[in-house]
């Protein structure tokens, strides 16, 4: 049977997207399920023996089970600048297109696994290439998405923009995260009572601030169990 993908959108830039896709890993295998994290555009690379590689992706390697065979395959576009990839791939003469990520999420498919989480660049409307922005990834893939919101003073606005802009472009929001990425917000409850009011999407968990994926895990229960359910 074909795993069940996902695709993991963000507010913002530094948000934590990576958190919550290694604790949603964490949390499918938890749930006896086998997760296989992708990173399709990741710039901020390292030069390595191997080739580039990008902290992200590692940790989204290092949370899956099974793993990809090939690092390429969790991230075929790798760029060493850390700025946004549209520039970082000009910089190098190279350009993102959806094919080679194509390539490698049914790559991915082939692996025996239960899911396959995918997780995006920046916002959900970062450029990717002259022509491409974040979103036409997981509308290329024709993956649902849960949107990581970054729990901190401006997120309300952030969250609700995004969320209209992804059901805007035709893509299902099946639900919402909240990451507690700043530690002394103020009124952390009033605000997750107002994104639940706004977002039209249910909460599928809240991972507390500095909190290891391992341990988070239990907090993404019902965003695994939101995985779960989709078609394959």
């Amino acid at each position: 049977m074909k795993p069940k993908g996902v695709f993991i959108a963000g507010t913002d830039t530094g948000i934590g997207k990576t958190w919550a896709a290694c604790t949603l890993l964490q949390a499918l295998r938890a749930a006896n399920l086998r997760a296989t994290g992708m990173k399709p555009v990741a710039s901020g690379c390292e030069e390595t023996p191997d080739g580039l590689r990008n902290d992200d992706a590692l940790a989204l390697i290092a949370a899956s089970d099974p793993k990809p065979e090939r690092y390429r395959d969790c991230n075929p576009f790798a760029f060493a600048l850390p700025v946004s990839p549209h520039i970082a791939a000009a910089e190098v003469e190279a350009e993102v297109t959806l094919p080679p990520i194509e390539d490698a999420y049914d790559t991915l498919t082939m692996l025996h696994g239960d899911a396959i989480v995918v997780e995006g660049v920046g916002g959900w409307l970062a450029p990717i290439s002259d022509s491409l922005r974040a979103n036409a990834i997981p509308r290329h893939l024709q993956l649902p998405v849960i949107l990581v919101v970054g729990l901190k003073l401006g997120c309300l606005n952030h969250a609700q923009l995004t969320a209209r802009a992804i059901r805007s472009d035709g893509c299902e929001l099946i639900g919402w995260v909240g990451n507690r990425v700043d530690p002394d917000m103020l009124y952390p409850k009033e605000n997750l009572v107002m994104l639940n009011r706004s977002l039209a999407a249910p909460c599928l968990g809240v991972i507390g601030h500095g909190v290891e994926p391992v341990t988070a895990a239990a907090s993404l229960r019902e965003a695994a169990d939101a995985v779960r359910g989709l078609a394959p």
